[in-house]
């Protein structure tokens, strides 16, 4: 079982050891009701999911559970996240305990995902822009999680310092100007599809939300650049598909993305900049692979994961 933890949008599903997903499921995440009401709502997704059922003829039985959350995030508990507002959440809040559960953090299980099922270089920086942003680093082909276990949290490095109040409390960073929730807040629009859309067609203020949404993207994305050299950007997420498509995201995301990138470049070239393969199911997936570690540390058979 996989469960994806998203600002927005819970995914769950079922998915076999070769990454096939073999149901899935969407329901909303009631993040304006406060942390204990996301918390009882992944839980009882959890046991939603957990009884045997039958899909297209085949008898699914789940093993073990992924659960990704966004956040700082060890095995044993989400530490903190300011998407929800929970503080020291042990993982066994989420599940009744009738299956073994892994927690990980959801940027870092999708760039798991992309490692293992997309198209991830060794060295790479996975960046999933939804309701928040974050990254997942990847060194010499291995995820990189830092002394703690929170590295990749670049959607608060601090792009404009003393800028827009960020829910992490601080100010001024990437996820307050570049986050698809805080585009659409700031263009007025129900969300950023709707931004992109009207930027397209030349309406203010959605253009100018766009284009500072961009730059700032760039300037956080140049920082890591620097530091890290990786030789390939994958930007992923809902944001990444806004309007639509692939099509759009390149013309309305990439294309200007990786012109601004560059000139914040000057010395040195830009790496590649380019979108996820997996799309909306890296986060999904990712969840699965912990699942699978779940299984595998609990002595299961994996060979029979799924079915």
């Amino acid at each position: 079982m996989a469960i994806d933890v998203g600002g927005t949008t819970l995914k769950g599903g079922l998915i076999a050891q070769d990454g096939t997903i073999l149901y899935r499921e969407r329901r909303p995440t009631p993040r304006s009701e406060g942390p204990e009401r996301v918390i009882a709502a992944i839980s009882g997704f959890v046991a939603d999911l957990t009884p045997p059922r039958t899909v297209s003829g085949v008898l699914l039985r789940p093993q073990a559970v992924g659960l990704a959350v966004p956040g700082l995030v060890t095995p044993e508990r989400a530490v903190f996240s300011a998407a929800f507002g929970w503080r020291d959440v042990p993982a066994a809040a989420f599940t009744d305990g009738t299956l073994p559960l892994a927690l990980g953090h959801d940027v870092r299980s999708a760039g798991e995902a992309e490692l293992a099922y997309g198209s991830a270089a060794a060295d790479a920086l996975y960046v999933p822009i939804g309701t928040g942003i974050a990254g997942a680093v990847v060194l010499s082909g291995s995820l990189y999680g830092g002394a703690a276990g929170w590295a990749g949290q670049i959607g608060h490095v601090p792009v404009h310092p003393g800028g827009l109040p960020c829910p992490c409390g601080q100010r001024g960073c990437l996820a307050a100007y570049a986050s698809a929730a805080s585009v659409a807040a700031r263009a007025g629009e129900t969300s950023a599809e709707d931004v992109v859309r009207r930027a397209a067609a030349g309406g203010e203020p959605a253009a100018r939300v766009w284009a500072e949404a961009v730059e700032a993207l760039a300037l956080g994305l140049a920082t890591y650049t620097l530091v890290l050299d990786p030789a390939v950007i994958v930007v992923g997420g809902g944001l990444s598909l806004a309007g639509g498509g692939l099509s759009l995201a390149g013309d309305a995301l990439l294309t200007p993305l990786r012109t601004r990138l560059a000139a914040r470049l000057a010395f040195r070239p830009a790496p590649e900049v380019r979108v996820s393969a997996l799309g909306v199911d890296a986060g999904l997936l990712g969840a699965g692979l912990l699942g699978l570690r779940a299984l595998r540390e609990q002595g299961g058979d994996v060979d029979h994961l799924g079915a």
